[in-house]
């Protein structure tokens, strides 16, 4: 039984890891994009950087409210 749920865990921690990676690959993306263009300055950047890994964290919490 505890193997079963340590493996529901862990699927759900690699979703939650894959859903981390994609917004900060696109934010970054995007970020980079306007900052080539001229629209976003070095301060935009850290704050997007910062803002990501931010929602990072609160997304990673989640896994910690859910039942198993």
């Amino acid at each position: 039984m505890k193997i079963a749920t340590a493996i529901n865990i862990g699927r759900k921690t690699k979703q939650i890891v894959w859903q981390n990676i994609t917004l900060a690959f696109c934010v970054k993306l995007i970020v980079l994009t306007l900052g080539a263009g001229g629209l976003a300055s070095m301060w935009e950047a850290v704050f997007a950087a910062v803002g990501v890994a931010m929602l990072a964290i609160l997304n990673a919490t989640r896994i910690q409210r859910m039942k198993f």
